[in-house]
């Protein structure tokens, strides 16, 4: 009875446009996950360089404190997502949160490197189900439309303002000790689990609850994301062309093969393959693909840039990259109002331009002494901009979805951002390497290109969206959404 009586509240809010103080106190609790999800992200580079001499870890180990993190989320969101919409997705994010504290207390506490990365793998497969488990109950809570579009403002500008608090953070956190990059995030976790188990209403069992899983598909597609992952995390120390990178790029391709044969066979398949026909749903997933992947591989060359050869301190690097992240903080809460109006096409297009220029500044302005006001600066503002399209990306990628698949469509698009991240860094890190290192201006130039590079693809992605994007967008958009499903 309890649990009718909050769906009927919920219901009727939504009908009104009037948000309820539970509907608030869902949306705030969700906001935190992301909020914590994405300060964790970022508050470890920069502890870095201290976690080595502590721990005495040669630089490839070193990797795998931030590719053990990388490796969990990415290669298990599809099954998480999937998770959350077959077993209950407050279940799930409860217990995932409650894994998360304890990685992160483990992190902290730890003497030793290998230790250190377990408890990241671990952060890793934590994040991967409550990424999904947040979102999508955010979108089944909230009706598609305007109320949809603004909670999901709300949430993405959590995330933006945790990564951009982390990064400054982290080089405060430093100067004290990196252990605190790591326990900070532990009570936080723990406040959002106590949360979470009051506020979220329990939820009725799903419907598809008792049907066989699809533990073929399950298997298939988690195998070939952890082996993606891996295979290109390792290939600049390997090789591009090396039989182990080329082993496990053939490996992934033979069990994703697995994964669709399964899929197209089985009667109960873990994911419909007619929600990856969805053209908008597969543009905004490339787009955030681009606009992750190459932002993550321009902080971790601009990173290199001012400390190796500026030599910046480590809170002088965080704050460098603050303007960006305040702007998404202040003004991407107004994104859907923009969206509701003109729909979701032009602003991932304008968004693409703006990644592109950002990128395109520093290329021009980066010297022995960089200009801060015409360079760091106005770059930094550029690519805040383009973060500015996350929350239209967030809009497009479930539009159109049942509720009893958001969770699916939820851990996609986050498994967008997880794997091109690796894979575009991957790339990045292999063409510094081989143009002369951090140390150097041609090897520095040369890796913000290749993301340069992958902005002009996103930017071809988005602009293809324009050519269906009629009058009234959102109703095109909708049309398109209905002829995949």
């Amino acid at each position: 009875m309890h649990v009718h009586v909050v769906s009927v509240a919920m219901t009727s809010s939504l009908t009104t446009e009037r948000w309820n103080p539970r509907l608030w106190a869902v949306l705030a609790v969700l906001s935190v996950v992301v909020f914590l999800d994405a300060l964790d992200v970022s508050m470890v580079g920069v502890a870095l360089p201290s976690i080595q001499e502590d721990l005495g870890l040669s630089t490839a180990s070193l990797q795998w404190v931030v590719s053990a993190y990388v490796l969990g989320y990415g290669g298990l969101l599809l099954l998480g997502g999937r998770t959350a919409d077959l077993l209950g997705r407050r279940r799930v994010l409860l217990a995932a949160l409650t894994v998360f504290a304890f990685a992160s207390l483990l992190g902290g506490l730890v003497d030793d490197g290998t230790l250190l990365i377990a408890a990241r793998l671990i952060k890793g497969v934590s994040a991967a189900f409550t990424a999904p488990a947040a979102l999508s109950i955010l979108t089944t809570t909230f009706r598609e439309g305007p109320a949809r579009n603004r909670a999901l403002s709300i949430f993405t500008a959590s995330g933006a303002s945790g990564y951009s608090l982390g990064l400054v953070l982290s080089g405060f956190l430093t100067e004290v000790g990196w252990r605190w990059t790591f326990l900070m995030p532990a009570p936080i976790a723990i406040l959002a689990l106590i949360a979470a188990y009051r506020v979220i209403p329990r939820q009725p069992r799903p419907a598809d609850a008792n049907r066989r899983y699809d533990l073929i598909g399950a298997a298939t597609i988690t195998a070939s994301m952890l082996l993606l992952v891996f295979t290109v995390v390792e290939a600049p120390n390997a090789g591009w062309t090396s039989p182990r990178t080329l082993a496990g790029l053939a490996g992934t391709a033979a069990l994703l093969t697995a994964f669709f044969v399964t899929e197209l066979t089985v009667r109960q398949p873990l994911i419909r393959l007619s929600i990856l026909r969805s053209a908008p749903r597969a543009r905004a997933n490339l787009a955030l693909v681009v606009l992750f992947g190459s932002y993550l591989s321009f902080q971790f060359v601009a990173t290199q840039y001012y400390q190796s050869m500026l030599g910046w301190s480590a809170l002088e690097t965080a704050l460098s990259f603050l303007p960006g992240g305040l702007l998404v903080a202040l003004l991407a809460t107004r994104m859907a109002r923009l969206a509701d109006r003109f729909g979701t096409a032009p602003i991932l297009a304008v968004g693409s331009v703006a990644l592109l220029s950002g990128y395109l500044v520093f290329l021009g302005g980066i010297d022995e002494d960089p200009s801060l006001t015409r360079t760091v600066l106005p770059g930094m503002l550029l690519l805040g901009v383009a973060w500015l399209t996350f929350p239209a990306l967030n809009i497009q990628a479930v539009a159109g979805v049942p509720d009893e698949e958001q969770g699916l469509a939820s851990g996609l698009l986050n498994t967008s951002s997880q794997v091109g991240g690796a894979v575009v860094l991957a790339i990045v890190t292999a063409v510094l390497t081989s143009t002369g290192g951090p140390g150097s201006l041609d090897g520095i130039r040369a890796g913000i290109a290749v993301s340069a590079g992958f902005a002009v693809a996103g930017l071809l992605v988005t602009a293809s969206g324009l050519r269906r994007r009629a009058t009234a967008p959102a109703p095109a958009e909708q049309e398109e959404y209905a002829e995949a499903a």
